[in-house]
Parts: structure tokens; sequence; C-alpha cells
């Protein structure tokens, strides 16, 4: 491929009867989900107030038969209307969950105007966490999802930077100062009561991330959804409009939700179509300790992805990983071996021990000398070690004659490691670009071991396609690097000194998202 533009084709994604298309609402609608999913269908619990569970219920049963636009067929082809939930993945989704655990409103009136954030946040997870905890330990009801309907205010006062009015703010007594319950973090005290009233101020300050993390030994997979998301027109401003301007994202807002349903219920909606047998991309994840009193420490994990459209995340290290000098990220040998070694296994497990022919280490700085010697030690000659930096970049623009911006796919190699791909652009098949701005692309280079940068390109492009946490055309970021930020949010979410002797074995992705 020499110094020019040049455009990608369109990956193609695979579905029902080993079909291939671009969109993946397009292969929903006409050949359905790649697995056929569970005979039963959809076995969701709902936690929430008695007006979110019946807000749930409603949207359900409304999305058993088409949902289109509210804003006509001029949104159309960019926002194609949902057939239904049956009509698209072929099993059931009833409207009555097989549980549903009211929260009194009062009870979260309780928690959420709390005047320190630390208690107000984990008081207020604490108020759904507990409730689903004890549904798995005493319920015999089998549930696959769990949906927790959170109110406005939980949104509002339980997220990093919330802060509740002095109007409305309630104080809660503590029996210890607050800065000695927060350094029991990184120095945890001879007692056990200390401990514990020290575990609010050892959580992250959101809702979303902090209930993840503590679910995740529990192996809950959840979908946290606001009322205002699933019934935005009961929810008005003093003109009569809704709070929230979702007119129009209707049909969107259940392919999202519904193919999220089916993939946290085990079954897979789609994969890439073509692609290489063997092959495995890993996407590194950071995140920085802020607890410790080392400013270098951090938490690392691993998103691996295969070519069965299967991902699984796993923790490696937490050490000084963090550079303050240069705002990196490395590990050392041993950590980055094993490493590695862990998604080795966890490959060798579902494939009858079979090693990948191709193992892709994506992340977004270059990888140093040391970690990269770590990533050799665990592969063995059968398997080709590629390592590529992938980031968003601003350091072209291209303008395209017209009102249109550029073409997604589009490509320009600078030399044989190096080059850039616009993942996001005019779309021909929605005939629209889904932004505002005009589009940068990503540089990718592959920085570490051997691979043609046609393909490398090709691939990336691809795994913009496999979030299936979302059903949409494409993402901007391949799925490896995708969610990076947010499981690395939730690996980090707990107390420090709990999360650095212990690793939680390799979980599915559908557990972080």
């Amino acid at each position: 491929m020499s110094a020019e533009l040049r455009r990608l084709e369109e990956p193609r994604i695979m579905f029902g009867y080993d079909q291939a298309v671009e969109d993946p609402r397009d292969g929903l609608s006409l050949f359905g989900p790649l697995d056929e999913g569970k005979l039963y269908g959809v076995r969701a619990g709902v936690v929430g107030t008695a007006d979110g569970i019946a807000r749930l219920r409603r949207w359900v049963a409304g999305i058993q038969g088409p949902v289109a636009s509210s804003k006509g067929e001029r949104w159309e082809r960019s926002h194609p209307s949902f057939p239904g939930f049956e009509a698209v993945f072929r099993i059931p989704w009833r409207p009555e969950p097989v549980t549903a655990i009211e929260v009194p409103a009062e009870e979260i009136g309780g928690t959420v105007f709390i005047d320190d954030a630390f208690q107000r946040v984990y008081r207020t997870v604490d108020v759904y966490a507990e409730r689903i905890i004890q549904a798995i330990q005493e319920d015999e009801t089998a549930v696959d999802i769990w949906y927790v309907v959170i109110p406005e205010i939980v949104y509002k006062y339980c997220r990093p930077k919330s802060a509740v009015e002095s109007d409305l703010a309630t104080s809660v007594e503590l029996e210890y100062p607050v800065p000695y319950l927060k350094g029991l973090g990184a120095q945890p005290s001879l007692y056990e009561a200390d401990n514990t009233a020290s575990l609010p101020y050892q959580y992250e300050l959101d809702f979303h991330n902090q209930l993840k993390a503590r679910l995740l030994e529990y192996k809950v997979a959840t979908q946290i959804v606001r009322e205002t998301t699933i019934a935005h027109w009961d929810f008005l401003n003093a003109f009569g409009r809704p709070i929230r301007k979702l007119d129009g994202l209707e049909p969107d807002i259940a392919w999202h939700l519904a193919t999220a349903a089916f993939y946290k219920t085990g079954g897979r909606p789609w994969k890439i179509a073509g692609i290489r047998e063997a092959v495995c991309y890993i996407g590194l994840v950071f995140k920085r300790d802020h607890t410790s009193k080392d400013e270098r420490s951090a938490c690392c994990a691993a998103q691996m992805f295969l070519d069965s459209g299967d991902g699984l995340v796993f923790k490696g290290d937490v050490g000084p990983w963090y550079a303050p000098s240069t705002k990196e990220f490395h590990l050392d040998r041993q950590s980055a071996k094993e490493l590695v070694q862990i998604a080795l296994r966890s490959y060798a497990e579902k494939h009858g021990g079979r090693v990948p022919r191709e193992l892709f280490l994506h992340g977004r700085v270059r990888f140093n000398y040391e970690e990269w010697a770590g990533f050799r030690d665990a592969v063995s000659s059968a398997t080709n070690l590629v390592g590529v930096r992938i980031h968003e970049s601003k350091d072209i623009k291209i303008f395209r004659v017209g009102r249109h911006p550029v073409l997604r796919g589009l490509t320009y190699v600078r030399d044989p490691r190096t080059a850039y791909l616009w993942t996001k652009g005019f779309t021909p098949r929605l005939a629209t670009y889904p932004g505002r701005e005009v589009p940068n692309p990503i540089l990718i280079d592959v920085c570490k071991g051997e691979a043609p940068i046609e393909t490398v390109l090709k691939d990336v492009l691809a795994l913009t396609k496999v979030n299936y946490n979302a059903c949409k055309f494409s993402d901007g970021i391949p799925v490896t690097l995708r969610f990076a930020d947010q499981i690395g949010e939730i690996l980090t979410a707990g107390p420090s000194h709990a999360r650095t002797p212990h690793k939680p074995p390799p979980l599915q992705f559908k557990y972080y998202i």
C-alpha cells in the first residue's frame, strides 16, 4: 500500500444462517442473531421503585412489537425501526420479570441527599446491591440479567462530581475522623470494626462503577437504566417537554437495550465475518490507584477478544506502572509475562489446548523494551506476537469538497508500519455522518513485531463493529480499547488493600458493561 489515500471496504458481520451484512440492525432484522439464544428467552430480574418497575414492564411490553422513531421517516435510514424483540432475536422476553424487588422511594431519599459524597454513593449502592445479593443467595428463581432501574436523583447525586444543594443536604455522624478512615485504604487497621467503617471511603464516587465492582464476585450481569431513558415522556419540564431530549431515539434505545439483553443472557448477536481463524486480540487496561501513597501505583488488566466474538476480562498486578514524567503506563517484565500467560491459558481452555497463531496486543502508547520482553517470554514460536499502538490523532485533518465529511474507512499509510485510519466519517449505508465535528483519524502504529499494515488496518476497522452493549453501525474506537477506561474504573472501584492480593478469575465481558 503506497503513501496515498485509500478507502477500506466496510467490514461485514455475520448473523444467523451464516449471512453477512454491514449493519447489525439489518442483519438482526433479516437473519436473526448468530446464536440461537436460550429457548426460555430472557429471564430478567428488576430492582427499582414501584414506578421504575412499572416503567420497565411497560417498556418491555412496548418492544414486543415494532418501535418507530417519533420523528418519522426522515430518520429511518440512520435510525431504523426496531421490529420487535422476538421478531429480531427469535426468543421471548415477557414483560413480567421473573423477580421484581421494590425499593421504597423514601429509602433512596434517605441516602442520596447525604452531604458526605462517599457515604452518599456507598449507601445508595447498598440499597440496590444488598437486595440483589440477598435474592441470589435465597431465591431459587434463576435470573440471567438484573435491571437496576434508577430515578433521576440517583443519576444526579451519585456521580464523581455530584454535589447536594445545601437546603437538601443531610449529615451523618461518624465514629472516626474522615482522614483516618480514608487512610485505612493504604494501611488497614488491626481492628476489623475500623476497616468496616472505612469501606465507603475506599470506593470510587460513581454509582455505576461501584455497583458493578461490588457484584463482580457474584457474577451478576446487570443493566443500569435511568427511568428517563425508557419513559422520557413521563418527565416533563415547565414547558411540557421531556427533560431529556430523546425524541426520535426510541428505536435506538430499543436496539441498544435489547441487544445488550440478548448478549448478557448468553448469546452472541453477531461476529466479524471472514475473520482469520486462531487470531486473538488483547487490549491493555490501566487505571491509577489514587488510594496508594505511591503516585506510580496503578492497576493493570486486559480485555481479550477472540475470532469467535467471545470477550474476556482478566486482571493483572497492581504495581508502579505509572510514570508521572511521561504520563504513560508500562509493566515490568514479570507482570507483562503473567498477564499474557493468563490470556493464553484462557484461550487454550476454549480451543482444546491450542494456542493462537496470531496475538495482537493493543495499547495507547508504544511498548517499552522490558514489557515487550515479558510479553515475548509468555508466547512460543507458534504464535506471532504483534504490538500495536492505537490512539486518536489530531495531527492531520482532511476536508472533502461538498457538504459531507470524509468517508469512514479512509486510510493514509505513512510508512510500512504507521497509518491513519478514519473510523468515523460519512457512511454510505446510513447516507449520513453521525457526528457534528470534522472527524479525526486514529493513528495506528505497528510498534513491535511484524504484521502487514493493511491487515492491521482491516482488523482495527472490523473491531469497531463488535460492541454488543450498543447496537449501532460502528464505534470510533476498536472494542479492544473502547471500554478500557470503564473496565479500569470498575476494577479499581473497591478497596485497594482488598484488590492487591486478590485477582478475580477471568470473567466474561458482559459483567463489566
